[in-house]
């Protein structure tokens, strides 16, 4: 059996490292030691690379759901004989609470099996295979516990049901009857540093995750529109959060394919500064002030002092800045599509958008960063002066082409951002002539993106100077102040970016996309929310909040044909997107004088699994 479609899975997190767990009540990806640590189970992306599964034996429906304000996932599966429960978690520090949920997690998968009614088989199988399926490790047992040893990476297993080992891989039956309970612990420990993987019980796990978990929802109360798609998306954003440092993951996982059996399968477990500024406003709006302080530190410790040479537009989750890409060409990748990377080399472009994204946070966290301390002070000014020289330099743009470098609009806007946001902050980060400076380069761009990114042909704003082809990044232009919604040159630009490139509410990024990009879609909105357009921002939002997974979750992308989703997955950039969109919304209606709305309806879909 295979890892499924990747809109399948649920999505587990404990501050340092993601799972992800299917239908059918598969592990198919989990690198424990961090998010962009070697995995130990990789099914995901080969069939060989590693899984541990709990499943029923005979044909099985499924349902699941997320225990209410966590990331605890509970699935139901019933069969002609009965019904049974298994609910997972990744552990947190017992007792952490609040903001202190994921800094010390112990780096162990908990998972509990509940029999609900008559009586159910039961098999389990567990296949562990490290770094990305590369190593088959020895199994060892004893009455409760398997052993797996292998390079670097030691897991402990213990259950207390029978299992036998084989050649790299451990099974197991046993039936859940109406008020049995079984338990399987399996803990995580570099093999060399002297410690052995813990192993606490598996009850006290997943209630120390509840409890965790719905300490940190309740110190956040959004009060805005469609309150329980921000709540959750919020949740996600804060379980791809590295808790050590406080940066933000793209996704949880690498090279699932932006279109099936393609080439663009790229790593998302590290930390863009693109995604920073709106990860902030996100966070803002979910009314989480403090994750937003703590990510503002992060990327001024991550930069560190600013000279001449590009700025980094990504970083490791403690801030690494090599990331240098290499493939694994031993797995087969997801539904063939190959290759597989480790790393990315985008680390190495030239994005001038990303000069604007940090100001334009500063700007956001400005009452936070009074009084600034030195540091952030020298960073600022050393962007704005970038800014100065850079916004008339090619780049590879903030969809990150690997072809050629442009002069794409969205860099030269966000160019702007930095500069206009610059020229607010004023002798707070320079003199009257740094400020004088930073003004008149602010109208020299401006004036260039009027002139020369205005199509009279298409009547629209293209993606990149004296261009003929659209590209929805175009739509930040007045997200970020460069121009209202309501002038005629942009709302014509978001007529016709909606004509030619959306199609059932999902936006592709430009004419070729294979499929709708999801963060653009909700751009979309905002900027409908923005012109007055309220009913319409509201339809277009319902209609995209309505293409999460069961779970709530989305991708990166979603096939505009099918509705599969597709990319990286869970992606930050889609639940951002969400929120931003709904505060947007929020805004405008305070404006207009209208009441808000709770919630889209949503409903637990409802799968059909086979004997395994």
């Amino acid at each position: 059996m295979d890892a499924g479609r990747i809109s399948e899975h649920g999505f587990l997190a404990d501050g340092r490292s993601a799972a992800l767990v299917d239908r059918a009540g598969a592990v198919n990806w989990w690198c424990p030691a961090r998010f962009d640590g070697p995995s130990v189970f990789g099914r995901l992306l080969d069939d060989s690379a590693g899984h541990w599964s709990i499943r029923p034996e005979d044909d099985f429906t499924s349902e699941r759901s997320y225990l209410e304000d966590t990331l605890v996932l509970r699935t139901v599966f019933t069969t002609r004989t009965g019904a049974v429960a298994v609910t997972d978690a990744l552990a947190l520090e017992p007792g952490a609470r609040g903001h202190d949920i994921g800094l010390r997690s112990p780096r162990v998968l908990a998972r509990v099996v509940e029999g609900l009614s008559g009586e159910v088989p039961m098999r389990v199988e567990y296949q562990p295979r490290f770094e990305y399926g590369r190593i088959r490790a020895y199994l060892t047992g004893s009455p409760d516990t398997i052993d797996a040893i292998a390079g670097g990476t030691r897991l402990s297993l213990r259950a207390n049901v029978p299992m036998r080992c084989g050649e790299g891989t451990a099974t197991g039956r046993f039936t859940a009857r109406a008020g049995s309970t079984h338990h399987f612990t399996l803990g995580y420990a570099p093999t060399y540093d002297g410690g052995e993987p813990g192993l606490p019980d598996a009850d006290q796990v997943v209630a120390d995750a509840v409890a965790g978990w719905r300490s940190w929802a309740g110190l956040h109360e959004y009060q805005g529109w469609y309150r329980d798609q921000v709540r959750r998306s919020a949740i996600v954003v804060q379980g791809m959060t590295y808790q050590p440092s406080g940066g933000v993951v793209a996704a949880a996982t690498t090279s699932l394919p932006e279109e099936l059996g393609g080439d663009r399968n790229y790593d998302y477990r590290f930390v863009w500064v693109r995604d920073f500024s709106l990860t902030l406003q996100a966070l803002w709006l979910a009314a989480c002030p403090d994750e937003a302080n703590r990510q503002f530190a992060w990327v001024s410790r991550a930069m560190g002092l600013i000279g001449d040479e590009p700025v980094p537009i990504m970083y490791g989750v403690e801030g690494e800045r090599d990331l240098t890409e290499h493939r694994l060409d031993h797995l087969a990748g997801y539904a063939d599509s190959r290759p597989v990377f480790v790393g990315n080399d985008a680390w190495r472009q030239r994005q001038t958008d990303v000069l604007g994204e940090i100001l334009d946070a500063a700007w956001l966290m400005r009452y936070y960063l009074d009084p600034m301390s030195p540091e952030v002070g020298h960073l600022l000014h050393a962007l704005a002066d970038q800014a100065v020289l850079d916004w008339r330099r090619p780049d590879a743009g903030m969809w990150e082409a690997r072809d050629a470098e442009r002069h794409y609009l969205s860099s030269k806007v966000q160019c702007w951002t930095a500069l206009d946001r610059a020229v607010r902050f004023g002798r707070r980060i320079g003199d009257d002539g740094d400020v004088a400076r930073w003004a008149a380069a602010r109208d020299e761009v401006r004036q260039e993106v009027l002139t020369r990114g205005w199509n009279e042909r298409l009547g629209a704003y293209t993606g990149a100077f004296d261009s003929d082809n659209l590209d929805a990044s175009v739509l930040i232009m007045p997200l970020v102040g460069f121009l209202p919604a309501d002038d005629p040159r942009m709302r014509s630009t978001m007529d016709v970016v909606e004509r030619h490139l959306s199609r059932g509410g999902l936006l592709r990024r430009w004419d070729t996309d294979p499929a709708g990009f999801v963060i653009c879609s909700f751009w979309l909105v905002s900027c409908l929310a923005e012109a007055g357009e309220l009913d319409r921002a509201c339809r277009l939002f319902e209609q995209l909040a309505a293409r999460v997974n069961d779970l709530g979750l989305y991708a990166e992308q979603i096939d505009q044909a099918t509705g599969e989703q597709l990319g990286n997955f869970p992606q930050a950039f889609s639940h951002i997107g969400l929120i931003n969109a709904a505060g947007r919304i929020t805004d405008a209606a305070v404006r207009l004088g209208r009441a808000g709305r709770a919630a889209v309806p949503t409903g637990a879909a409802t799968t059909e699994g086979t004997r395994g």
